[in-house]
């Protein structure tokens, strides 16, 4: 059974750097056809894909997002991580980290979510 689970600050302030990690048991983030990503979702709005991480270290990030996103991995832990630079309140969200199947084929899938992790940004 793939298991995901978030850790990070539940508080950032304004202008500093939000980093999230996700440690992933159950299956090596290095296993073929699969890929990582971070979900958030701001209150009261929709789902916001933020980036992703393959099997292979390719990356791939949210054109509006992509100047302030890192998305990395340790493969030592068996952990992939979110920078988010430069955070403002418009940043507040709850942050899920979620597997994706058919990386590179496709269809994507998205089958396992962490539980998500909330975080304010605010001074």
């Amino acid at each position: 059974q793939v298991q995901l689970q978030g850790s990070g600050p539940g508080l950032v302030k304004p202008s500093q750097t939000l980093s999230l990690t996700c440690t992933v048991s159950g299956q090596s983030i290095t296993t073929m056809h699969y890929a990582w990503s971070w979900i958030r979702q701001p209150p009261g709005q929709g789902l916001e894909w933020m980036g992703v991480i393959g099997y292979d270290d390719s990356t791939y990030y949210s054109p509006s997002l992509k100047s302030r996103t890192s998305i990395s991995r340790d493969t030592s832990k068996n952990q992939f991580s979110l920078q988010l630079r430069s955070v403002t309140p418009e940043d507040t969200a709850a942050y899920y980290c979620v597997r994706v199947g058919n990386y590179g084929a496709g269809p994507y899938v998205i089958d396992y979510w962490g539980q998500g992790t909330q975080v304010t940004v605010s001074s």
